[in-house]
């Protein structure tokens, strides 16, 4: 089969929305959202906050995002913007950044990258770079700070724990970057969306570098386990969110008010949602303690994975393209994956695994590939 145009998450979770099946291609949570979550959103709905917000975002949950998940690191409500997902606060500082540039725009990444990363410098017809690990995983700092010099980059975007490969980048590593973006004068994004999914040592997070250089962005999507609701935000400068908030009013306008409000009331009562992280961690550790060693033993090679939702496997000879190789899993064991192209030139052999269901679900999914792969 021809590999179709467009996003190969969507394509192949689509697959399974239509046809059924396990669905471990698109990072789609299995868990319930926190009870008192949907207690506040019943109650939010019974409130009148049926109009359009304040563009920014409810004060109340900027200020909630500002003292409570960002740390005592001195940020403010003026520091945050309330977007619709990650996903567009992401477009948004891009499209911020780009129209502030005096001339061609490059952006950098570390292989293998999020689609979103790659696929907007497409969009606009812009120059994307991408760095690769060594065969430790690591990434030499003084090749990204030459070549962030001699080909001019602008943009350096960063996910951790990442996706597909679920690295967590150390505060070393990121402190690195964090300088080479000074003496060049570049930006830096840091996704943070799966912060709350790891699955040893709490990972650093740099809101203490908070200003004029660097850009923070995070959702509740993973963190409440609501990747429908859509609601996202960005860490930055007060200058930064005050120019992007006036780009906002005429692209996203504003995120869903009643959202906005649950969440608000969810994390004030909650300890920001402490317990529920808590809980959640564990349940996704348990599935990737349920999938590894059977991908293991059936002749997949994965490298280090740190947390987040995915497994990022290398396909067991005799298999070459995993294009085909989950087209066929699909095809003959009803299991959605990710071809590993979508995400890396050099993944042509590799596919994406989302282990964000309960062990169970796991466990059976994790059945079908090791049969798939032992006929």
């Amino acid at each position: 089969m021809k590999r179709p145009d467009g996003s190969l998450i969507s394509f192949m979770s689509n697959l399974v929305k239509k046809n059924g099946g396990i669905n471990c291609a698109q990072g789609i949570p299995g868990f319930e959202p926190p009870k008192e979550l949907i207690d506040e959103l019943v109650s939010a709905a019974h409130q009148p906050v049926h109009q359009y917000p304040a563009g920014n975002g409810d004060p109340k949950l900027r200020g909630l995002v500002a003292g409570g998940l960002c740390g005592n690191c001195g940020l403010t409500a003026e520091n945050i913007l309330v977007t619709n997902g990650a996903t567009e606060a992401i477009s948004l500082i891009y499209l911020y950044l780009r129209q502030r540039s005096a001339g061609n725009f490059t952006v950098l990444s570390f292989d293998p990258v999020y689609e979103s990363y790659a696929n907007l410098p497409k969009i606009y017809g812009d120059r994307f770079l991408c760095e690769y690990p060594d065969g430790t995983g690591s990434f030499d700092f003084d090749s990204i700070e030459a070549r962030v010099k001699s080909e001019k980059v602008d943009l350096i975007l960063l996910c951790s724990p990442g996706n597909p490969l679920g690295k967590i980048w150390k505060k070393s590593e990121i402190e690195a970057l964090y300088e080479i973006c000074l003496k060049y004068g570049a930006k830096l994004v840091f996704d943070a969306v799966y912060s709350d999914l790891y699955f040893g040592e709490t990972p650093y997070l740099p809101f203490d570098l908070t200003g004029d250089t660097l850009f923070v962005v995070s959702a509740f999507s993973k963190m409440l386990s609501v990747t429908g609701w859509r609601v996202g935000y960005v860490v930055a400068g007060k200058g930064h969110i005050e120019n992007m908030a006036k780009i906002h009013d005429y692209t996203g306008l504003c995120t869903p008010s009643v959202l906005q409000t649950a969440i608000a009331g969810y994390l004030e009562k909650n300890d920001c949602g402490r317990k529920y992280l808590e809980a959640l961690r564990g349940k996704i550790k348990e599935s990737f303690n349920v999938m590894h060693p059977i991908l293991e033993k059936s002749g997949f090679l994965m490298p280090p994975i740190d947390g987040g939702y995915f497994i990022w496997a290398k396909i067991p000879a005799p298999f070459t393209d995993g294009f085909e190789f989950a087209m066929s899993l699909y095809e003959k064991m009803k299991v959605g994956t990710v071809p590993g192209i979508h995400f890396s030139e050099k993944g042509n052999d590799f596919i994406r695994i989302s282990i964000a269901k309960p062990a169970a679900e796991i466990a059976e999914a994790a059945s079908r590939i090791a049969g798939f792969v032992g006929k």
